[in-house]
C-alpha cells in the first residue's frame, strides 16, 4: 500500500520521488487544476460572492491521475508549495477529489517544506497539518477581488475610451507610477550650476584635489554659482589667497552586510548586477529550488523563492558561521549571529530568507552542473547569504578642510581607505541609482581614496584651480530592479505577482522596456489618465496598500473575507455605475486636461502647438474614435486634419534606427544572395534576396523571417539574420523518446515542437539559443495539438482528435466534429469518433474560399472555426443563434438568410472574455 504525494512541477515530483522510496507515489498537478471560468457571473456578490470552478482538460487529467493512485491508498499528502498559492492549490485538489467521493477512508494532510532536501521533506511528512482556512479564505478574497475589477472596469474602458485593453488591479497602480514618473520627466527644468576644484600639494609635495566649500564667508549652496561668470568670479578668489590645513578630521566608519534575498531584492540585485529580468530570474530560481542532477541525485540547491521574509532558521546560520570560520578565519566572524528583520510594508515575514540549502555546496563545486545562467544565480544567493553572517567593513575616513587667510574661502577635500574589508571580502552591493557620493553607492575608487599625511596649520602650495559645469538630471525612469523596489516600499503586490504584474504591462502594450528602463505607451498614459480622472481612488497607492493589508488580516484569521469583499463592492459598484451616464465628451476633455503638455510640448519658435497646420485657425486635441484616441482638428468637419497619437520625437524613431528609406542591409549569406533588414505594415523583418521566377515563369516571394518580440533592430547581426532565415532549427533530440525537437517562428511568436506537441517560448528565451535542457522543460506540460486515433474504415485515411480554442474535436480530411461536453479525449476512441463524424460532421471550405455563398452557409461558417481550430460544440451555442435559425428556416426568405442578429451575442461573449487575465 503505497501513500499520495501531490507536489505542483513534475520537476520537484521526480525529485521527492528519490527522496521517499517505493512506499510513496509522487504526483503533480501542474500548479492550478481549476480556475473561475472567464465570463460573467464566475463570482456573485449579490450571493455572498459565490464562486463558480471549472476545470480544463489538463486539471481533470492530473485529478484523474491523483485518483487512480488513491485506489488502495491509506494517506494524502498535499505538498504544493508553501504560500498562499500553494494552499489554495492543494484546497482545489481536495475539493474536486471530495466532488468526486474519492476520499472516503483517505486521511488527508498538508506539508510545506522551504527547501527540496531529503531531511526537509521527510520532517514534512512526519510533520502533517491540516490545510489552512485563513490562507485559503485570503485566496478566495484576493481572486475574487481582481475578478471583480477586471469585469467590472474593463468594459467600462471599452465603452469610453475605445481601443483601450483590460485593467488589472495592481497593474493599473504599478503603470500609474510608470506614467507619473514619465510626467515628471517631462516637466523637469534643467538648471545650470557650477563647482569649482583646486589642486594643492603638501609640504612634502603629495598632491591631492579639494572642492569649493565657502566664498566671502558663506556656505555655497548647489546653486550660488548659477553661470560661468560667477564661476570664473570663485576662480580668481581662489587664485587670490594663500592656503593652509584649517582642520583635519579622522573617524572610522563600520559598513554592515544586507540581509539575505527576499523575493523582491533578488529580482532587484539580479537585474543590476547579472542583466535578468524579473521572469527570467524567476523561472531560474525556480530550478534551483527544484533541484539539479549532481552526482546522479536531484538536489534542491536554494530555499524557497518566493517570500518577504529575511530570517535564516538557526541550524542555516550556525552552518554558514562554522564555513565563514573555516574559510576565512575568526576575525571575520561577528561574536553572535545577525538577525535581520523586514524593513517593507506589509511584511509577512512567512518564510525564510532565500539561501543556499547547504552552505558546503560553494558555486565553484556546483558550477559543471548547472548551466551558465543558473551558476550566476546561484553564486549571487550563496554569496548573499554567507556575507549577511559575516563581520562589519571597517574604513577610516578623513575630511580635511583647507582655508585661506583671512578664512573666507575654504575648500574641502575627503578621503577614506578600507581598514578591515569584513564582508566585503565576499560580496559587495550595488545599489542601483544611487548617487556616485552617497555612501550606498561608493564602488572601489571610492573605498580606497587615500589622503596624503596632512596637520593642522600645515601650508599648501595651490596647484590648478578647475570651474566644472553641471546641470540637473530629471529622476530616472523605473528599471525592473527600482520599480519592484518601489511597489514593496509601498506595500502593493506581493512576491508571487512582481513578475507577472511587469510582463502583463508589457504584454498589453501599455509599456516597453528601453535600455533596461520602463516607458509609457500612449495607449499606456491615456488608460491612466481615464482610470485617474474617474476612478482616482482605486488606482491610488495607499487604497491599494490598504487592501493589501486587510488581505493580511484575513489570511492571518483577524478579519472576515466575505466582509472586507461586501465593503469593497459597495464602494465600488457604485462607482462604476457613476460612470453610466459620462459623456465621451467628458472623457476628451479630462484626457486633454491630463495629457495635453504630452502630446502639444511647448515649441521652440514660441507658437502655438495646439494650432492645426491644415486650416490654421483650428485648435488641435484628442479625439476618440471606435479604433481608439487620435489627433484632430476643432473645425472638423469642415478640416478632416488627424494625426495618430505620437509623442514628440518619435516621429524621427525610423531614421535614428536605420530605417530611413525602410531598408537596411546586413550583408552577404553563405549561398552568395544579399540579406536585408526591413520595416512593414506589421513590423521589422529580415528578408533573403529579392524573389526570383518558378519554372512557368511566375514570380515567387523571397525568404523572409519577422524579428521576435524582444529582438531589437539595432542587435541584429548578419548572423543573427541567417539564423532567423534558416529556421526551423534543431535544438536536439528529447533524451526519453528520442524525437526530434525543434525551434521555429510562427504567426504568433517563437515555438518549440515535438512531434504533435508544441510549446510558445518564454518572453526571456531567445529562439537562436534555446537549449535542450530548457525545452524539455517547457515541453514537459504542453499536451498534443493532434491525438491519432486510427485509420478511418473506408478510405484508411486518418482519423485524429484536435484541440481548438473551443474545445477538442474530431477531424477526418476535411470533415470536422466537435466531441460532446463532457467527453474525455483520452477515453474517446476510433469507433466513437467514425460515429460522431457521420452524425454531426462538418465539411471544411476550400482554404481561401470566399464570396456570398460561402459567407452565406451556415455549416461552412462553423466549419472555418474548426480550421481555425476553433470549433464550438453545439450544447454550447447560444440559444439566441438556435433561435434565429429556427425562425430563418420557417421564413424561407432570402432577406431573412441574410440577417446577422444571432452571431451578436456569441461576438459579445467573445468580448466580455477578454478581461481574464486581469489580476494583481
Amino acid at each position: 500500500m503505497t501513500d499520495v504525494v501531490v507536489v505542483e512541477s513534475p520537476a520537484k515530483a521526480k525529485t521527492i520521488n528519490k527522496y521517499l522510496g517505493g512506499g510513496y507515489k509522487v504526483i503533480a498537478s501542474f500548479g492550478h487544476v481549476r480556475d473561475l471560468p472567464a465570463k460573467d457571473g464566475s463570482v456573485r456578490p449579490e450571493e455572498n460572492f459565490a464562486m463558480d470552478w471549472t476545470s480544463e482538460d489538463r486539471g481533470e487529467r492530473q485529478v484523474r491521475e491523483i485518483a487512480a493512485a488513491l485506489k488502495g491508498a491509506k494517506r494524502l499528502f498535499l505538498a504544493t508549495d508553501p504560500d498562499r498559492e500553494g494552499e489554495a492549490i492543494s484546497w482545489h485538489v481536495r475539493e474536486m477529489l471530495d466532488k468526486k467521493r474519492l476520499l472516503k477512508g483517505v486521511e488527508v494532510h498538508r506539508i510545506t517544506f522551504n527547501e527540496i532536501t531529503k531531511r526537509a521533506v521527510q520532517y514534512a511528512i512526519d510533520h502533517p497539518r491540516d490545510l489552512d482556512t485563513p490562507l485559503i479564505d485570503a485566496y478566495l478574497a484576493r481572486r475574487a477581488l481582481d475578478y471583480l475589477v477586471g469585469f467590472t472596469l474593463s468594459p467600462v474602458l471599452w465603452r469610453k475610451l475605445p481601443g483601450s485593453r483590460s485593467a488589472g488591479r495592481v497593474q493599473s497602480v504599478a503603470l500609474r507610477l510608470i506614467c507619473e514618473r514619465e510626467a515628471e520627466i517631462e516637466a523637469f527644468k534643467t538648471r545650470e550650476y557650477w563647482t569649482v576644484e583646486a589642486r594643492f600639494a603638501t609640504p612634502i609635495g603629495a598632491q591631492f584635489t579639494a572642492r569649493l566649500t565657502h566664498l566671502d564667508g558663506k556656505r555655497l549652496e548647489q546653486f550660488d554659482l548659477p553661470d560661468e561668470a560667477a564661476a570664473k568670479r570663485a576662480v580668481a578668489a581662489v587664485e587670490a589667497g594663500s592656503f593652509t590645513v584649517a582642520s583635519v578630521e579622522k573617524k572610522r566608519v563600520r559598513r554592515n552586510p544586507q540581509a539575505p534575498f527576499t523575493t523582491s531584492t533578488l529580482q532587484q540585485e539580479s537585474s543590476r548586477k547579472l542583466g535578468f529580468g524579473a521572469q527570467a530570474t524567476m523561472r531560474l530560481a525556480q530550478q534551483l529550488y527544484e533541484g539539479v542532477e549532481i552526482g546522479g541525485e536531484t538536489v534542491g540547491l536554494i530555499t524557497y523563492m518566493r517570500t518577504d521574509g529575511v530570517q535564516m532558521s538557526r541550524e542555516a546560520i550556525d552552518a554558514i558561521r562554522g564555513h565563514v570560520r573555516e574559510e576565512f578565519g575568526n576575525n571575520y566572524l561577528p561574536p553572535s549571529a545577525r538577525e535581520y528583520t523586514s524593513k517593507a510594508k506589509n511584511a509577512q515575514e512567512a518564510h525564510e530568507a532565500i539561501r543556499p540549502t547547504d552552505v558546503r555546496r560553494t558555486p565553484g563545486s556546483v558550477a559543471r552542473y548547472l548551466n551558465p545562467e543558473q551558476r550566476r544565480l546561484y553564486e549571487l544567493v550563496w554569496k548573499r547569504a554567507v556575507a549577511s553572517q559575516m563581520a562589519s567593513a571597517e574604513l577610516d575616513q578623513t575630511t580635511v578642510d583647507i582655508a585661506d587667510a583671512p578664512n573666507k574661502v575654504r575648500l574641502r577635500a575627503t578621503g577614506s581607505v578600507i581598514a578591515f574589508d569584513g564582508f566585503l571580502k565576499l560580496y559587495r552591493e550595488d545599489v542601483d541609482d544611487a548617487p556616485a557620493h552617497s555612501p550606498a553607492g561608493m564602488g572601489d575608487d571610492e573605498d580606497s581614496r587615500v589622503l596624503p599625511p596632512m596637520a593642522e596649520r600645515d601650508p599648501l602650495k595651490r596647484g590648478p584651480v578647475t570651474p566644472e559645469q553641471h546641470f540637473t538630471q530629471p529622476p530616472p525612469r523605473y528599471s525592473e530592479a527600482s520599480l519592484v523596489k518601489k511597489m514593496e516600499e509601498l506595500g502593493i503586490g506581493r512576491p508571487s505577482t512582481y513578475a507577472s504584474i511587469l510582463q502583463t504591462l508589457q504584454d498589453r502594450d501599455y509599456v516597453r522596456l528601453e535600455k533596461r528602463r520602463f516607458q509609457p505607451e500612449d495607449r499606456g498614459r491615456l488608460v491612466t489618465a481615464f482610470l485617474v480622472s474617474f476612478f482616482e481612488r482605486y488606482v491610488d497607492t495607499g487604497f491599494t496598500a490598504s487592501l493589501e493589508e486587510q488581505l493580511d488580516d484575513i489570511s492571518g484569521g483577524r478579519a472576515d473575507w466575505r466582509e472586507v469583499m461586501a465593503q469593497f463592492w459597495d464602494a465600488f459598484s457604485k462607482a462604476v455605475a457613476a460612470t453610466k451616464d459620462l459623456k465621451i465628451s467628458d472623457v476628451i476633455d479630462a484626457l486633454d486636461e491630463d495629457l495635453g503638455p504630452h502630446f502639444f510640448p511647448p515649441a521652440d519658435d514660441g507658437s502655438d502647438p495646439r494650432l492645426c497646420p491644415n486650416c490654421h485657425t483650428g485648435r488641435l486635441g484628442l479625439r476618440l474614435g471606435r479604433t481608439g484616441a487620435f489627433i484632430g482638428c476643432s473645425n472638423y468637419p469642415e478640416c478632416r486634419y488627424t494625426r495618430a497619437l505620437v509623442a514628440p520625437g518619435a516621429e524621427g524613431a525610423e531614421e535614428a534606427g536605420g530605417f530611413a528609406d525602410g531598408v537596411r542591409e546586413l550583408g552577404a549569406a553563405p549561398d552568395g544572395q544579399q540579406v536585408t533588414m526591413r520595416r512593414g505594415p506589421y513590423g521589422v523583418y529580415v528578408q533573403l534576396g529579392e524573389g526570383g521566377t518558378d519554372s512557368k515563369g511566375k514570380p515567387t516571394k523571397p525568404r523572409r523571417a519577422s524579428l521576435p518580440r524582444g529582438m531589437e533592430p539595432d542587435g541584429v547581426t548578419l548572423e543573427r539574420a541567417v539564423a532567423l532565415l534558416s529556421m526551423p532549427r534543431i535544438v536536439g533530440l528529447h533524451p526519453e523518446t528520442g524525437e526530434e525537437i525543434t525551434a521555429n517562428l510562427g504567426r504568433f511568436g517563437p515555438y518549440l515542437k515535438m512531434g504533435t506537441i508544441s510549446k510558445s517560448l518564454d518572453r526571456d528565451d531567445d529562439v537562436l539559443t534555446v537549449g535542450l535542457n530548457r525545452a524539455v522543460t517547457l515541453l514537459a506540460g504542453a499536451k498534443p495539438s493532434a491525438v491519432p486515433l486510427g485509420e478511418h474504415p473506408k478510405d484508411k485515411a486518418p482519423v485524429e482528435i484536435r484541440r481548438g480554442r473551443f474545445g477538442p474535436y474530431a477531424q477526418h480530411g476535411q470533415t470536422v466534429a466537435s466531441l460532446p461536453r463532457g467527453v474525455e479525449v483520452e477515453d474517446f476512441t476510433l469507433e466513437q469518433a467514425v460515429a460522431l463524424l457521420a452524425e454531426k460532421g462538418k465539411q471544411l471550405p476550400p482554404r481561401g474560399a470566399k464570396g456570398r455563398t460561402a459567407a452565406r452557409k451556415a455549416p461552412a461558417r462553423k466549419a472555418a472555426a474548426a480550421e481555425a481550430e476553433a470549433p464550438k460544440p453545439a450544447a454550447r451555442k447560444a440559444p439566441a443563434r438556435a433561435t434565429a435559425a429556427k425562425k430563418t428556416a420557417a421564413a424561407k426568405s432570402t432577406t431573412a438568410a441574410k440577417k446577422a442578429p444571432a452571431r451578436k451575442p456569441a461576438a459579445a461573449a467573445k468580448a466580455r472574455k477578454a478581461p481574464a487575465k486581469t489580476g494583481g
